[in-house]
């Protein structure tokens, strides 16, 4: 599919500039959309945001009522309508939804039942889908409401477990680069590294695509010798990391390649203001090969 802007020139000179931004969490997406929105007059519209308020929120809030429940004192106060509980979900606090989507394992350690588990995840997909297909009109939110001519879409860092790159058809993939620019930010194995690291101090929920997750859990119960009650959730989910990663890294390159460009963590991490990064994707442009 041809791309929204073509050349450098056609990127630089329109007066509505639109991008996706994707790639693993903890590479800058959220840092670029949060420093060209601060610039004034970027619009940042946030998938995880859009999924946990939109799409998730009453399963979100559901689970926190259940947990209330099993406080006596609460539990009275919630069937009298005495207190009202709710997630305080922001762009820069995402931790209600990866909260609900939780960790698989022994339930004394905090884990959830695996077929609970599939079932979040399940709703996670379906959501993250809407959530993407949304972009179009949050882009006309953007310009007809609130005068805003560029717009930012800062993709969750699972993008890529609910799209197919190789699939032109893929109607996800139709709708951004309809839309928006789709701009990878590639990191390097040091990168990968330091992600590693961080997520061994402290594990956090992700989604994965069944066909990956599945084969991933039975390997991980055969090789530990564990029955599913038994798992320490964060083991499990620092044993699947690095393996997403690896997992991640050839789709997201993919979707660069058949969808949109690339630019590298660094280039992202040099960026200070919107001039910036207008000049990094027209980089990026440039570097695209041009089509026979």
């Amino acid at each position: 599919m041809p791309l929204l802007y073509d050349t450098p020139d056609a990127w630089l000179s329109a007066p509505e500039k639109r991008l996706s931004v994707f790639g693993m969490s903890g590479l800058g997406k959220t840092r670029l959309a949060s420093l060209m929105r601060d610039q004034g007059d970027w619009f940042h519209y946030s998938i995880d945001y859009r999924i946990g308020t939109a799409y998730m929120g009453e399963h979100i809030t559901d689970n926190l009522k259940r947990q209330a429940m099993q406080v006596p004192f609460l539990a009275d106060l919630l069937r009298s309508d005495s207190i009202y509980i709710g997630s305080n979900i922001t762009f820069g606090n995402l931790a209600p939804l990866s909260t609900f989507l939780g960790k698989p394992g022994d339930p004394g350690k905090g884990g959830l039942p695996f077929e609970e588990y599939m079932r979040r995840q399940n709703l996670h997909r379906r959501a993250e889908i809407n959530a993407l297909l949304d972009t179009p009109s949050f882009i006309a939110r953007a310009r007809d409401l609130y005068g805003y001519p560029h717009v930012i879409v800062d993709t969750g860092g699972s993008i890529c477990e609910v799209v197919d790159p190789a699939n032109p058809e893929d109607e996800v993939l139709r709708t951004l680069a309809a839309h928006t620019l789709l701009v990878w930010i590639e990191g390097t194995e040091e990168h990968a590294a330091e992600l590693v690291r961080r997520f061994e101090r402290a594990p956090k929920p992700m989604y994965y695509r069944p066909d990956f997750l599945l084969p991933l859990w039975e390997g991980y119960l055969a090789e530990r010798g564990l029955a599913p009650e038994a798992v320490d959730p964060d083991d499990f989910v620092r044993f699947a990391y690095s393996r997403a990663l690896a997992h991640r890294a050839p789709l997201y390159a993919a979707m660069a390649r058949n969808w949109g460009v690339s630019v590298t963590a660094a280039e992202v991490e040099a960026v200070r203001d919107a001039q910036d990064a207008a000049a990094m994707v027209a980089a990026a442009l440039g570097r695209r090969p041009r089509a026979a």
